[in-house]
C-alpha cells in the first residue's frame, strides 16, 4: 500500500462533512462470498445467468429460481462481514456522515453496524410477493440441497414468495438510486471498494461524485475501468485499506479538520 497515496486519501476524509462508500462484488468476495457468475458451477453451471435470474425465468420454472437462490443464500449465511465492513461502520464515528450505497445483496453493511445503507439490488434474505410484488415478512432459512426447491406461497395472496432482489430486465427499487445519485453529488468523498465499473447505472455514481466536486478514491486489488478517472487508487484488499484508513484518520484525534 503506498503510504503518500494512504496519508492523502486520511487527509480528504479528515476534511469531508459527507463520505459515500459505494461497494461492489470485490468487497463480497473477500468474505468467500462467489459473485453470481463463480457460484454458477456444478449443477447450475449449465443455465444461462436469465434462466437464474429474470421474471421469465422465474416464471417458466419458479422451482428452479428459488433452487439457485436458496442455494447462494447458504453460501452467504456460510460467511461473514470481513475487516472493511466493520470499518466502514467504525468510519461513522470518524466524519461527520458517512452513507453507503452498495450493489451487494448480502445485507453484511447492516450486519457490521453501517446505519446507513442504500441496497440498489436489493436483500436476499428479504422477500416478496412473485405477482403483486408486496413485501412479505417472514424469515425463510436456507434449506440443505442445491436442486431445485418449490418455493413458498405468499401468506396473503397465495402467489410464490420471490427474493427481493433486483433481477434481469428489473428497475431498481424505486426512489433508492436517486438518494444514491443525490448523495454523490453533494459528498466530499467518495470511496469506491471493489467494483468492476462496468454494472450500470451504479458504476455512474463515481462521476456524479467527481462533477459535484468531491475527491474520488477507489479501494480495489487492481485497477478497474473506473480508475483513469479516480482521484487516488489505494491498491490492496478492501480488508487490509479500510481499516488502514480508520487507523490514519484516529490518530489525528478527535474534531479532525471538522470545525
Amino acid at each position: 500500500m503506498d503510504a503518500a497515496k494512504l496519508e492523502r486519501a486520511v487527509e480528504a476524509l479528515d476534511q469531508a462533512r459527507l463520505v459515500v462508500a459505494a461497494t461492489g462484488a470485490g468487497m463480497s468476495k473477500e468474505s468467500g462470498i462467489p459473485t453470481f457468475r463463480d457460484a454458477q458451477e456444478g449443477l447450475w453451471a449449465r443455465y444461462n445467468p436469465e434462466e437464474l435470474a429474470s421474471p421469465q425465468g422465474f416464471r417458466q420454472d419458479p422451482a428452479r429460481v428459488w433452487g439457485w437462490y436458496n442455494y447462494r443464500r447458504r453460501l452467504i449465511a456460510g460467511s461473514s462481514p470481513h475487516a472493511g465492513h466493520r470499518a466502514l461502520a467504525e468510519l461513522e464515528e470518524l466524519v461527520p456522515r458517512l452513507v453507503v450505497v452498495t450493489q451487494n445483496i448480502d445485507g453484511f453493511h447492516k450486519q457490521s453496524g453501517s446505519s446507513t445503507v442504500l441496497e440498489l439490488h436489493g436483500n436476499i434474505n428479504r422477500f416478496k410477493c412473485f405477482e403483486h410484488g408486496h413485501p412479505v415478512d417472514i424469515e425463510i432459512p436456507p434449506a440443505a440441497g442445491d436442486g431445485p426447491l418449490e418455493p413458498p406461497k405468499c401468506p396473503r395472496c397465495g402467489s410464490y414468495i420471490r427474493p427481493d432482489v433486483v433481477w434481469y430486465g428489473e428497475m431498481l427499487p424505486h426512489g433508492v438510486f436517486e438518494q444514491a445519485e443525490n448523495f454523490a453529488r453533494s459528498c466530499d468523498v467518495m470511496l469506491v471498494v471493489g467494483t468492476s465499473g462496468i454494472v450500470y447505472p451504479a458504476a455512474a455514481l463515481p462521476m456524479a461524485a467527481r462533477v459535484g466536486g468531491a475527491i474520488v478514491i477507489e479501494v480495489n486489488t487492481q485497477p478497474s475501468q473506473l480508475t483513469q478517472m479516480v482521484d487516488i487508487l489505494l491498491q490492496g484488499p478492501a480488508g487490509e485499506v479500510l481499516p488502514a484508513l480508520v487507523t490514519g484518520l484516529a490518530a489525528r484525534g478527535p474534531g479532525g479538520g471538522h470545525a
